[in-house]
């Protein structure tokens, strides 16, 4: 890829490792949730997150869209390097915590089995498998660390974000996303969502809402975009830029009409 290619693509790459963040923060959490609940997570969830290199996954794609956003940033945020180096992090946990999973969901009950009593076990081999049970017993314990530290790389991601995106502030794609996603966007962020929005848009809310209508009127999408419009008029109806929109969208109706 050229380095111009992908700064052209720039405002694409922005808008996707932001969609890739917010789908891998819920499928994570709701994974780490039934740890919490059981001790167990499903290896099958896990291994297709992450991928393989001839078919990359979510977190797969995410580190590197990472890599094409935060590499060829004019700005050169420091918050952006360490965004960059953050994400490899969940990616490279998220594998070790594959990995603990597999042997936990494949081997741990085979080697309860075997311990419980084979008779035509010897009792050396018997002693040797008790051992190497111990070890992988404390798969369980690692795995909650590697879900303690991506919990917490997440949680440092959703701190920084907001404060880089502020430079994307006109980026219609990222505002359109989190308006059509607005739902899995707040679940995410929860009580920073705000925050989000504020570092983003500063004290023009409505922002969000109007760039998201121009892209989705740019798209053809003339009642999602109206309904945009709409919650732009809610934060702010006697914003200009909420008017002009307007404008743009009531003629739009009149032309249908006529």
């Amino acid at each position: 890829m050229s380095k111009a290619w992908i700064q052209a693509k720039h405002p694409e790459f922005v808008r996707d490792l932001f969609k890739f963040f917010c789908q891998a923060c819920e499928t994570l959490e709701r994974q780490m949730e039934g740890f919490d609940a059981d001790g167990t997570v499903e290896f099958e969830v896990l291994r297709d997150i992450v991928g393989t290199e001839m078919d990359k996954g979510l977190l797969w794609r995410m580190k590197d869209t990472a890599h094409h956003v935060f590499r060829n940033d004019p700005h050169g945020q420091l918050g952006g390097t360490l965004l960059d180096w953050a994400i490899g992090y969940i990616f490279h946990e998220t594998i070790k915590l594959k990995e603990d999973a597999y042997q936990k969901e494949n081997y741990a009950p085979w080697f309860h089995t075997q311990i419980k009593g084979d008779p035509q076990s010897a009792d050396a081999e018997r002693d040797v498998a008790g051992q190497l049970f111990l070890v992988l017993s404390q798969t369980e314990e690692s795995m909650r660390r590697e879900i303690a530290r991506i919990r917490f790389i997440m949680a440092k991601c959703r701190q920084l974000l907001p404060g880089y995106l502020h430079t994307h502030s006109d980026n219609v794609l990222l505002a359109r996303y989190i308006f059509s996603q607005n739902g899995l966007v707040r679940s995410v962020f929860r009580d920073e969502y705000e925050g989000l929005v504020r570092a983003i848009y500063g004290d023009e809310p409505e922002r969000m809402y109007v760039l998201a209508s121009q892209s989705l009127r740019m798209g053809g999408w003339i009642e999602e975009a109206a309904h945009a419009l709409d919650k732009a008029r809610e934060q702010n109806p006697d914003s200009r830029i909420v008017l002009q929109e307007k404008i743009i969208i009531d003629n739009w109706a009149d032309g249908v009409q006529s």
